[in-house]
């Protein structure tokens, strides 16, 4: 039997190809913007989202961590809205706090061992609604880029000129910042808490190492996170071990080889 004899091959497949598009649409401006340390922070507090889940009698974790996610991203746009020149490390205390907080929570009774494989996920897990799901997700942020990454770009070049011209910048930040923490914590169930952040801005990086412009920054990155997402699986399967871990790891390559190409 082939690889893809298998249905939870195809839906894993199907999977990687809906998630790794979304990670480079909104990686590139994660990486144009400085919020890597945002968006680690956000897959930090996915067990604080669980533990919430848990203690609120939630059936399934996705709600509460998709509900904690984005109350989490608001709360670190208005410390980074502050202008605190020390947004970064406020931001990474308050992480680690509530990381530390979910911990806490899920580990009660010696029960952590339940929670422990949202750590690295399990993409060979998801299921047809769950894809169908995904699918949903990709057209809304498609179409969320398509009339936003023009006014996303302004606000990052230079906040105070985009006011100028009358964007809303608060009100866009914390769209983009929602937005994202949707997207991490629905796919932290596959991609894992320990690589989210990872897969989201890797292909982004490396894509910045070599493009010339903006439109190849885009394309870059969408192509180097779908062939991440498939290689990565394809050896997972002939490696026999877990996916996201295989997938960082192609990413991670792409990004070394590129760094050094554009150093040249």
């Amino acid at each position: 039997m082939t690889m893809m004899d298998y249905g939870f091959m195809k839906n894993a497949l199907l999977a990687v190809l809906l998630i790794t598009p979304m990670f480079a649409i909104l990686g590139t401006m994660v990486v144009h913007k400085r919020m890597a340390y945002f968006s680690d922070a956000l897959g930090h507090s996915a067990l604080t989202g669980i533990a919430v889940g848990v203690l609120f009698g939630f059936r399934d974790a996705t709600v509460s961590m998709v509900i904690f996610g984005i109350v989490f991203a608001l709360v670190l746009n208005q410390i980074k809205f502050r202008n605190l020149l020390s947004a970064d490390t406020v931001i990474s205390v308050f992480a680690s706090f509530s990381m530390a907080v979910g911990l806490a929570v899920l580990s009660k009774g010696g029960s952590f061992s339940n929670y422990s494989a949202m750590l690295v996920g399990d993409i060979l897990s998801i299921t047809v609604p769950e894809i169908i799901g995904l699918l949903v997700i990709l057209v809304f942020t498609v179409i969320f880029w398509i009339f936003a990454v023009n006014s996303l770009n302004a606000i990052s070049v230079s906040p105070v000129l985009a006011r100028s011209r009358h964007m809303k910048v608060n009100l866009m930040e914390n769209v983009f910042a929602v937005l994202i923490a949707v997207i991490v914590m629905l796919s932290i169930k596959w991609v894992g808490i320990l690589l989210i952040s990872a897969l989201l801005i890797l292909p982004a990086a490396a894509s910045r190492n070599i493009a010339e412009n903006m439109r190849e920054y885009h394309i870059y990155a969408l192509i180097f996170s779908v062939f991440s997402g498939v290689v990565g699986l394809i050896s997972s399967y002939f490696a026999n071990v877990a996916t996201g871990p295989m997938i960082a790891v192609v990413a991670s390559v792409i990004f070394f080889g590129t760094y050094f190409k554009g150093k040249q």
